[in-house]
Formats: C-alpha cells, sequence, structure tokens
C-alpha cells in the first residue's frame, strides 16, 4: 500500500470514483487522500470511507505526490494558477480535463512537472476501468508509475495524444452506451416475461460474459457471434432484425456524434 499523499482536486463523478477506487483496491490508505470540491458538503459519501474532504486546494495539494486535476477544462486555467506555488517540486500532475493537450497543461504549471493525461471510466471506482494515457515532460519511471496506478483499477494503456479524444468517446462515453444496451435488453427482457430484477441480472451478466470471453479468450467479437448462430436459428433472426433496424449503425452513428462535439468545442 502507497504512502505517499494523493490530491483529486474536483470531487465530481469521475473524481469521486477515482478516490472510491483507490480505497477499493486498497491501494492507498484513506487518510492519504484528499479531495476537494466548491461545495464539500457533497462529499460527505467520501469521507465517510475516512478520505480528507474539504474545499481548500491549496492544503489539498500540499506535500500531494500525485495531483489529479478532476476540474471542467473552462476551470483548469485559474486552479492551475492558484495551486502551482503550493505543488511539491516532482509532483505528477494527472488532467482528466477533455480537450485540453498536455502541452498547454504543461505551459499553465510553469514547464516545471510531467503532466498526464487520463481518461478512464466511472467502473475505476469498483477497480474495472480502460483508462487512456498520454504524457510529457515525464521519465519513463514517471509513466511506469502512473501506468501501474491506473492498472491497479482495471486496464491502462498509453496511446498518441491525439487519439485522447476518441478514448473519451469510445472508453468514458462508451460505459454509458454499454449501461444502455443493458437498459434496453432488460426492457426486452420484460416484454418476454421476465420481471424487471431478474431480467436486469441475467443481461448483466450476459453482457459480463460477453466481454469475458473477448478479454480472456483474446477472441474477435464475430468468432463468438459464429458460435452461437445456427442455420435457420432464433440468434441470427434476432441479429439480422436488429441490423435492419440499424443496431450498428446508429452505435457508430453515436459514437461519431459524441467525438464530433469534443471536436467541435476546440474550435
Amino acid at each position: 500500500m502507497e504512502n505517499r499523499k494523493i490530491a483529486i482536486i474536483g470531487g465530481g463523478n469521475l473524481g469521486s470514483s477515482i478516490a472510491r477506487g483507490m480505497v477499493f483496491t486498497k491501494q492507498y490508505q484513506p487518510q492519504l487522500i484528499h479531495v476537494t470540491r466548491r461545495r464539500a458538503q457533497l462529499l460527505e459519501p467520501l469521507a465517510k470511507l475516512g478520505i480528507i474532504t474539504g474545499n481548500d486546494n491549496m492544503a489539498a495539494v500540499k506535500n500531494a505526490h500525485i495531483v489529479f486535476l478532476a476540474v471542467k477544462p473552462y476551470q483548469m486555467e485559474d486552479i492551475l494558477k492558484e495551486i502551482v506555488p503550493a505543488l511539491e517540486p516532482h509532483a505528477l500532475l494527472i488532467s482528466l480535463a477533455t480537450g485540453i493537450n498536455n502541452e498547454t497543461l504543461l505551459t499553465l504549471s510553469g514547464n516545471k512537472h510531467p503532466v498526464f493525461r487520463a481518461m478512464p471510466n466511472t467502473a475505476i471506482a469498483i477497480g474495472q476501468s480502460m483508462t487512456c494515457l498520454s504524457a510529457m515532460n515525464a521519465t519513463q519511471e514517471q509513466e511506469d508509475e502512473v501506468k501501474a496506478l491506473f492498472e491497479k483499477m482495471g486496464t491502462a494503456q498509453y496511446i498518441p495524444e491525439e487519439l485522447m479524444s476518441a478514448a473519451t468517446v469510445l472508453a468514458a462515453c462508451g460505459i454509458a452506451f454499454a449501461l444502455r444496451f443493458i437498459r434496453a435488453a432488460t426492457q426486452g427482457g420484460i416484454e418476454i416475461g421476465f420481471g424487471s430484477e431478474l431480467a436486469l441480472k441475467i443481461a448483466s451478466q450476459t453482457v459480463k460474459g460477453a466481454a469475458q470471453l473477448i478479454i480472456q479468450g483474446e477472441s474477435h467479437p464475430e468468432a463468438e457471434i459464429d458460435k452461437v448462430t445456427t442455420p435457420r436459428g432464433i440468434t441470427i433472426s434476432g441479429l439480422n432484425e436488429m441490423e435492419h433496424q440499424g443496431f450498428s449503425s446508429s452505435l457508430i452513428k453515436g459514437l461519431l456524434t459524441s467525438y464530433n462535439k469534443i471536436e467541435n468545442s476546440k474550435k
């Protein structure tokens, strides 16, 4: 278990999920994690876990080895102006903000600190996130340290920084898209006779199993689909009807819509 302090500036959904994930995976003692938010009373659930909470950003970053910047992009400049004077000389800065590149982060932080962009999803709270990373001004040892931190809360992968917007859509937004599928499958299950709780349990476990076939079996989705589709069978009939109704194309269009919104916000 690490014994160095962690600061999380911005205890919204994602910042709070990271704090929970660190406690859940026993990486850090709760009292070494300091989370801030303007309305600190909303952090009460974290405080009950033993995590230090409040709205004093300077106090949070004091003596912190790693500082997460879990704030909105438009808040980043002001937050960095506030906290940079209190940062430890070798503090690592990890931004979760969409659309702010590492070069900008490095400039705003005075060109002194290693900077990272990280795009996890909210499953980080239970150690199951897919987190994409990029780095600047960091040593190999520092890059390895940050990757190891996130790998204890799921899977982590360094990617070219130009793909971070795409990673936001596929991994962070993607968890909502996957959850919407589970919700739709549950509703379908109710239509064919299951109670809502049982339909949700069956749909959720089925999606978990499908994901594990790909992850653990290192297989391809179509190869696994072929195993359960037979000539004139019920599975292929259902799949074909979904495709006729635009299942795959609507999902792809949704991903592109989210991606384009990020790209357009940069202009």
